[in-house]
């Protein structure tokens, strides 16, 4: 990986525009020290790149607290590099290709421990699937279990259980390896997210027909299942269940108009005059929640309005680049939703970072008078083009 011409890094002066403006006797001298300069920076990516490399090829040999030694090196190595070079997109490649590969060797550990607990393995093939940030491979620097369990038909009852104690022991050794409990229970020992694919096709279809109690709730899963994808187990089954889930979704208007009117309320921190709104009291003065507030109404209006388009791809960027495309962004607006969205995950991370070093205890809030002139008035036209964004679904799905 080419961290030195990532996106965020592209439009740096051509070393002929400084030097031009060199006497002649300094021009040496300035070009030797770029020289070691340029070395030292070299040195520095080779080597988080080729410690990356090998700490993600020794996963497959792993157990148990091995693995969480291992995600944590992983971690430091992309919160180091992120300091030097702050490309989201490149944090968001790496965090995502080694925690599945981490992913696939606890389920293959698990599998294992199984086997010599005695349980017998269910002729059927089974999958696991990623939502969330994973499912959208928006991974960052903190994580938590956001999965789910399919499993083919006809193993009955046997199956059932048999899914059911792994799930159990699948989120455990999750956990051990570094990945914490999901808060909102989005993992395969809630029976919600664990099933055949005919209990999945069931469910599915109580929620779009309503037929469900907390109608609210359900939509909200079914919303989180937008961003499915697949990391581990039989493929094809999991194809089966995502395609399943999108074109249910396609199908059932009634359930996407009231994911669309949910995506439109989403509240913003922007206030009088379009200014950024901050907490008026409290522990969060003069902060806001950046992730409640900004870059998931970012996040979750691209995503609707993908669905409605039928656009298959899972991350927020290829989602923003392929409704350009499909012609309901305009190039103009296509960038600007992008660099919204780089703006508002780097500050996310820049968090992060303060909350792993110890410096501030929250990783949501943002206090955006701490920040440059231009860095805040970046975050402003983030939040400005998200309501954008959300004046455009309102007008698409016809809301009142």
């Amino acid at each position: 990986m080419n961290y030195m011409v990532s996106p965020e890094s592209q439009n740096l002066p051509d070393l002929t525009d400084i030097t031009k403006f060199c006497h002649c006797k300094d021009i040496e001298p300035f070009l030797k020290m770029i020289s070691a300069t340029i070395k030292t920076d070299y040195d520095k990516i080779t080597e988080w790149s080729s410690a990356n490399r090998l700490l993600t090829e020794s996963i497959h040999n792993l157990h148990g607290s091995e693995l969480k030694t291992i995600h944590e090196r992983l971690n430091q190595i992309e919160l180091e590099r992120f300091l030097f070079v702050p490309s989201v997109s490149d944090l968001h490649h790496s965090c995502t290709t080694y925690r599945d590969a981490i992913s696939h060797r606890v389920l293959d550990n698990v599998s294992k421990e199984m086997d010599a607990a005695g349980f017998s393995t269910p002729d059927v093939p089974f999958s696991l699937i990623s939502m969330g940030s994973d499912g959208r491979e928006e991974q960052t620097l903190i994580t938590d279990q956001d999965n789910l369990i399919v499993y083919g038909d006809g193993g009955g009852e046997e199956a059932d259980n048999y899914f059911t104690e792994f799930s159990k022991r699948l989120v455990v050794r999750l956990e051990e390896a570094g990945f914490a409990k999901c808060s909102g229970d989005i993992m395969p020992t809630n029976q919600t997210w664990r099933g055949s694919i005919s209990q999945w096709r069931k469910r599915l279809f109580s929620i779009v027909r309503y037929e469900v109690e907390d109608i609210g709730k359900n939509v909200m899963d079914l919303i989180v299942m937008s961003d499915a994808r697949f990391v581990a187990g039989d493929k094809k089954l999991a194809a089966e269940l995502i395609d399943m889930i999108r074109s249910m979704e396609l199908e059932y208007f009634q359930v996407l108009w009231g994911m669309a009117k949910a995506a439109t309320e989403m509240r913003l921190a922007l206030g009088f005059m379009k200014r950024i709104w901050t907490e008026g009291s409290g522990d969060h003065k003069g902060e806001f929640n950046v992730k409640l507030l900004a870059w998931a109404p970012l996040v979750m209006n691209v995503r609707i309005l993908a669905i409605s388009k039928s656009v298959q791809g899972t991350s927020t960027l290829k989602r923003i680049s392929l409704l350009q495309t499909e012609g309901s962004f305009s190039p103009y607006f296509a960038r600007e939703l992008t660099s919204a969205y780089k703006t508002l995950t780097r500050h996310r991370i820049e968090i992060q970072i303060k909350a792993l070093k110890g410096i501030q205890r929250d990783s949501h809030y943002l206090n955006p008078y701490q920040l440059s002139t231009a860095e805040r008035e970046k975050i402003r036209q983030a939040l400005i083009k998200t309501e954008e964004l959300q004046s455009i679904i309102h007008h698409n799905f016809h809301i009142v």
